[in-house]
Order: structure tokens, then sequence, then C-alpha cells
């Protein structure tokens, strides 16, 4: 591609009033707006008047930016340029935010959770974000947690975390099933240091909470990794009604309890480098699985004690010293073990290692964040970055949301896709009779998806 004109033949100019660059934000926010948003945000946020007069604007206005791509308050100045004020209200300044938000403490924060929790639920009504559940699917929570770096010693919480660089922790729960992307149902932000399943019961109750609230069929299951494996952690998912798919330290139990697999037991599963073998309808694997009965928490009281299934992968364990035409003397093995509550009839061996190890799902919703919102906490104080927290996760929901009523393949689209083709739209006001009209790009790609968003956010409501 090359500029059409010379240097000389072309001038630029910042004058024109009547454009916005996000004109996607229109459709998203009128969502936001029937989903209660605003009205939540009154309802349940009690920040002081002088910093929190018109709240639920102000959360508002953070989402959108967020929405927008914002990754830092001095960004929210997108929400000010060219014709925003003629189509939004609120486009408030970056630094009229900021303020706002050094004014929440723990106990906002966590008003701010159930604003977000309930706006959930509503999203949920008005898109079906889990899709069509037959009620017999497994609907997945993933609990996992990240360090959000940070730097610069004037960061309240900030320290040094299990991936060994300074930052914040930032502990999210998601959902999804097997033909839907993740949304998240609960976040909490913890200092840099925190264990990763520092108050995870409470957590994890609140998070199935908000599940069950959304109405979705179908059993739950929760997936943890090895941090959580833990009492207070599994007790919470089945106290939920969930069952749970929990990865085991190789504590001396779990060895003791590998050491009695038979070696007939041993499946091979598809794994990295599998082959499948047609004549014999098997896959050709190094790795492989196998399980026996276990009870977890054998050192506590007999009533907390939990019985299940430890399902164990092992993969040989490749020896340097080994050369071609002399091989050692036996096979030594790197193994795998996660414990899991749910019954053999419902998943067996392969199924139970193969739904386990989809539990990274949750990794791509931590790089998603960290792609927007969550490119940085932005403030030094601890209560204004638990409060970006929640309101980055409102933005991805939201962004979740529409990318389903868009359709196609937005349903499961990267919240940066949908930003990039959906929301970065271009537009040109124009009004006419009383009415405002958006002039977007001619042959815009994506144009039967954003008006597939415009049509299901502004038709008129249905009966009741």
């Amino acid at each position: 591609m090359l500029v059409s004109h010379t240097a000389a033949a072309m001038s630029v100019s910042f004058d024109e009033a009547n454009l916005v660059s996000p004109a996607g934000l229109v459709p998203v926010m009128r969502l936001g707006q029937d989903a209660g948003l605003h009205e939540l945000t009154d309802e349940w946020l009690s920040v002081p008047t002088d910093k929190g007069a018109n709240a639920g604007l102000k959360v508002a206005a953070l989402v959108a930016g967020m929405v927008a791509g914002a990754d830092s308050i001095d960004d929210m100045a997108v929400l000010r340029h060219g014709g925003m004020k003629k189509i939004f209200t609120g486009c408030y300044a970056p630094s009229t935010l900021g303020s706002f938000l050094r004014s929440f403490t723990f106990g906002h924060v966590r008003q701010l959770d159930a604003v977000a929790s309930r706006l959930l639920v509503n999203l949920a009504r008005k898109a079906p974000l889990f899709g069509t559940p037959s009620g017999e699917d497994f609907v997945f929570v993933d609990v996992d947690d990240t360090i959000v770096e940070v730097h610069g010693y004037q960061k309240q919480g900030s320290g040094y975390g299990y991936s060994g660089v300074r930052g914040l922790n930032a502990l999210l729960a998601t959902a999804s099933t097997r033909d839907t992307a993740p949304v998240i149902i609960g976040q909490r932000l913890r200092k840099g240091a925190a264990n990763s399943a520092r108050g995870a019961k409470k957590f994890i109750t609140e998070s199935l909470g908000t599940l069950k609230r959304t109405g979705v069929a179908g059993p739950v299951l929760c997936r943890f990794d090895s941090a959580y494996y833990g009492h207070p952690a599994v007790s919470a998912a089945l106290a939920g009604g969930a069952q749970v798919s929990v990865t085991v330290s190789m504590n001396p139990a779990v060895k003791r309890a590998i050491a009695g697999v038979p070696d007939s037991a041993w499946v091979p599963i598809q794994y990295t480098n599998a082959v499948f073998d047609e004549a014999t309808e098997a896959w050709v694997s190094a790795a492989e699985v196998a399980e026996v009965p276990f009870t977890a928490f054998s050192s506590r009281t007999k009533d907390e004690r939990i019985t299940g299934r430890l399902v164990v992968r092992r993969i040989p364990e490749l020896n340097p010293k080994a050369v071609e035409g002399q091989p050692t003397l036996f096979d030594t093995h790197r193994f795998h073990a996660f414990f899991t509550t749910v019954d053999a009839k419902d998943l067996d061996t392969v199924a139970a290692d193969k739904t386990h190890r989809r539990h990274a799902i949750i990794e791509q919703v931590n790089a998603d964040l960290k792609d927007s919102a969550l490119a940085h906490l932005p403030s030094g104080h601890f209560g204004a970055n638990s409060a970006w927290l929640v309101a980055a996760v409102m933005a991805h929901n939201l962004t979740r949301a529409a990318g389903v009523l868009a359709g196609g393949a937005f349903a499961k689209a990267r919240t940066g896709t949908i930003r990039a083709k959906l929301i970065i739209v271009p537009a040109r006001i124009a009004s006419s009779a009383r009415k405002i009209r958006l002039h977007l790009p001619e042959s815009w790609p994506w144009q039967t998806a954003w008006e597939n968003l415009h049509t299901a956010t502004h038709s008129p409501p249905r009966a009741a």
C-alpha cells in the first residue's frame, strides 16, 4: 500500500467536531445501561459525596474507557474528543476519574464487587454468555491468580510473589462451557507477596454464588492448580454444589498411591507428539494415564476427609546419558497427578485428564486482561487499584457479551479482537429531525457483526 498523494499535496488539521473514534461504544454502553450498570452503582456504592457524586456515571466512564482500550487513568481522555459529548453523558476528565478512584476504601471496593456480580447476572439474561446448555454438560469454574507487574516503591501493597517480579496479586475466577469463552465471575486484588490460596474459601463461595444467580444449567466443575489443594478451597467448592478437579502436590500419601498403580492400568493418551494409529484405533504416545481411589486430607478428622479419584499422568524422563543401542536398564517417569470428585461414569480416566488440562484457559483470560486494562495498575493507592481491577472485569464481561450478540467468530474472540473490529470504529455524527445518525466507514469488513450488535441493543423492549 502506498500513499496516493505527495507530502506537499497533503495537510492535516484536528478540527472536526462531529467525529468519534470508538463508535462501537454506542451499542456496548447501551448494553451496559440496559443491564443496570448505572443504577446498580448508584444503589450499592457509597463513596463520599465530595468525590463520589454521580458514581454511576463515573464508574460507567471508567468501564467505557477500558472497553475502548484505556490502560491508565490518562488514557481516559479517549472519552473527550470530537463529538463524544454529543452521544454520551458523563465524559469525565481523567483527573476527575483519578480523584474518584483514590477515594475508594476496602469497603467501597467490596461494594463495587457487588455491582460487578449483579451486572454479570443481568448480562447473562441479555446475552447467551453460556450458550444453550443442555443441563448435562459441565460448567467449568477455573480459579487462579496472576501477578500484575508494577514499578516503584510507592505502590501500596506491592511485593515480590511467586513469579519473582514486583507486583500486585490479582485473584480471578472464570466460568465457561465447552463451547463458550470464559467470563469472569469473581475478582480480588491482594498484596504482591500473598499466598495463592489466601482467602480462597470465601472467594470460591462468593464466585459460585454469582454463577448460580446467572441461572446457568448443568453440573459445575471447579478446576484448580496445586496452590489450591487444601481443605478450605476444596470444601468450599463442594459446599457450593460443585465437583472438584485439583492438581495435587507430590506428598508422601500421593507418592504411595502412585506406587500402587499396576502396570496394566496405564493407558496411552493424546499428548505432545502423539500419533494416531488407524490400525489399532489408538494413540501412540509417550504419555499415559491411570487412576486409583484416593482419600484427600486423610490427616484431618473423618468428617473432613474427602474421597475421590487420583488421576495420574506419567511421561518418560529423558536420560541424557542414554545412547542409541545402549538404553537404560529401566525407564523412569515424571508424574503429574490431580484429585477429582467427579464420578468415573461421567468422566473416565482419559476424559478426566483432558478436561483437567483445559484449566489453562484461565491463562488466556489473564493475558487478555493484561493486553488491555490490566497492562498497568495506575495508582499508588491500593484501594484505587482494587477498584480499577473490578472495573476492568466489568469491561471484560461487557465486551464478551457484546461479542456474543455480534455473533459469528466474535462469540469466542479475544476482547482485543472485538475492540479492534467492533469498538474502535470511526464515525461521523449527523442529526436530522431531532435524530442522530452515525455514518460509519463504507465497506467495513465487519459491518454485519456491528449491525447485529447495534440491532440487539437498540431493538424495542420485548412484551412482558
